[in-house]
């Protein structure tokens, strides 16, 4: 398995430019997703996470696929 995390930032379009989400498979076999606040300085409250099991995650990666789908309707 590939040693990868990947990042995402928010577009500035959208007035989220300074969250990042990260998402990777941790060292117990987990999708570990957080959001970062990158504004906010306080690491008590900067970051929220998860972790998601194999069935979970693919729940949610079909859940998105919808969504984006929907994204469709407010292009143009």
């Amino acid at each position: 398995m590939a040693n990868v995390k990947l990042v995402f930032s928010g577009g500035t379009e959208y007035e989220c430019y300074e969250r990042t989400l990260v998402a990777y498979v941790n060292a117990k076999g987990g999708l570990y997703v957080s959001i970062t606040d990158t504004e906010d300085d306080d690491e008590r409250s900067n970051q929220q996470h998860t972790v998601l099991d194999r069935d979970t995650a693919i729940k949610l990666s079909k859940e998105l696929r919808k969504q984006i789908a929907l994204m469709d309707e407010y292009d143009g």
